[in-house]
């Protein structure tokens, strides 16, 4: 059975088109954003941002007022000290250090790791950031995207599709590995 040209030229355009194609079918497509560009140009972010700000200077405000009074007390003591009594003396020392650390604690209240701005940072912002996190995952999903990262400051993974997660895989390499450099099975 012999095969005419007309025959013959759809099946090796068909092979071809799929030759071309497979490749595409098993390459993993990655993107990336930048965050800092997205919440910029989000309004909620710009606001929380501002009441952030607000709230921090009125708080540094404060503690500088405060920082100023010890300043004041320390310079009133060091003019007088000559001509105290050494009870009146120690006294005004401790009124000086516990002002001292009044200032310090209000500023770890206010500043501190779980202070009131972080509290409020993460009343206000994070709700923000997952809202962001959550489109680009769903923007990854519909548009079969393996990995995305975030080129805002250092490099940051912020989705990875699971099918691409090889940590059991390493693991069970590194058990294989583990197991023949043990000490007991060495040969």
């Amino acid at each position: 059975m012999k095969k005419t040209k007309s025959q013959i030229l759809p099946v090796a355009l068909f092979t071809l088109l799929m030759m071309a194609f497979i490749p595409q079918l098993h390459a993993q497509k990655n993107a990336f954003v930048n965050t800092q560009y997205i919440l910029n140009n989000i309004p909620e972010y710009t606001d929380a941002q501002d009441v952030l700000n607000s709230l921090s200077e009125k708080w540094q405000k404060e503690i500088t007022e405060k920082h100023k009074e010890v300043s004041v007390m320390y310079k009133k003591y060091q003019a007088e000290a000559v001509l105290l009594p050494a009870d009146v003396k120690k006294k005004r020392e401790d009124e000086i250090v516990e002002k001292d650390n009044e200032v310090k604690a209000l500023q770890k209240k206010y500043f501190g790791p779980g202070g009131e701005l972080f509290k409020k940072r993460e009343e206000l912002i994070k709700p923000i950031q997952e809202k962001v996190y959550n489109a680009i995952e769903t923007i990854a999903t519909t548009e079969h995207i393996a990995l995305v990262f975030d080129k805002a400051g250092s490099p940051t993974l912020l989705y990875g599709n699971p099918k691409y997660d090889i940590s059991d895989a390493v693991l069970d390499e590194l058990g294989k590995v583990m197991q023949t450099s043990s000490p007991g099975t060495r040969k």
